[in-house]
């Protein structure tokens, strides 16, 4: 059975994540601050296992338990919409989770890689092709890494990512799903996949449902053929209907 760790199971695209990954046979770990949240979750079959703890104190020893057995992980971390959340700490929540997956996979004994799905956004560029956005986009951009850690810490999870894990880690493999504007939809939708954005993120965003990014996500752990054409890459998504 395909077994899963899910941190920020308890945002808005993560517990959206928890249910599909449920519905599709899969054994669930969600990982929250608080137990309740998650407290309409149906799982009929015993399949999901809450664990209320913050990641950021977590032990790596303490991760790797969790994630022993574990065919993926998922990261929907986000920071809160919140001055505390943009502004307090952790500035390098999502960066800082990616790194400890990352040691904690050291010690844990497996024959094969974990597969590894970093929920990030069309603001972030691709290094590794390059991409190349435009003028307008990039002093936007650097605006933001001025004002808003958040983006900055997304920037550098990815970063960690593509530089520290690279493409031929012994224990960790990855894809960074960038979704566009993020909207709210209760059925999953039509939507296409692209290696760079087609739209300006910044001046002429499309959108992205949560349940979209969220099926997408599920579908890389379990086909071994998509999860193949995107590993080790930064892919957009976009709803079909705004493309």
């Amino acid at each position: 059975m395909n077994k899963a760790l899910v941190l920020g199971a308890s945002g808005a695209t993560g517990r959206l994540l928890v249910k599909l990954l449920l519905n599709k046979g899969v054994q669930v770990i969600a990982l929250v601050r608080k137990e309740g949240s998650l407290a309409n979750i149906i799982d009929s079959n015993g399949r999901l296992d809450i664990v209320e703890a913050e990641i950021s104190t977590m032990q790596d020893q303490e991760l790797a338990q969790l994630l022993a057995g574990c065919t993926s992980v998922f990261s929907c971390l986000g920071h809160n919409v919140s001055f505390k959340g943009i502004y307090g700490h952790p500035r390098r929540l999502v960066t800082d989770a990616v790194a400890k997956v990352a040691r904690a996979m050291e010690l844990v004994q497996s024959d094969h890689p974990i597969k590894m799905v970093l929920m990030n956004t069309t603001g972030n560029s691709n290094r590794d092709i390059p991409e190349k956005p435009p003028f307008s986009q990039r002093l936007v951009v650097a605006l933001l890494r001025l004002i808003l850690p958040p983006h900055v810490d997304n920037e550098q999870a990815a970063d960690f990512l593509r530089v520290q894990v690279g493409q031929d880690h012994h224990k960790l493999e990855w894809v960074a799903v960038r979704p566009d504007g993020l909207i709210d939809e209760e059925q999953v939708s039509d939507y296409e996949i692209h290696t760079s954005p087609i739209r300006n993120p910044i001046f002429d965003a499309g959108q992205t449902s949560r349940i979209n990014v969220a099926n997408f996500m599920s579908e890389l752990s379990l086909d071994t053929d998509l999860w193949n054409t995107w590993k080790g890459q930064m892919p957009v998504i976009y709803n079909r209907t705004q493309v």
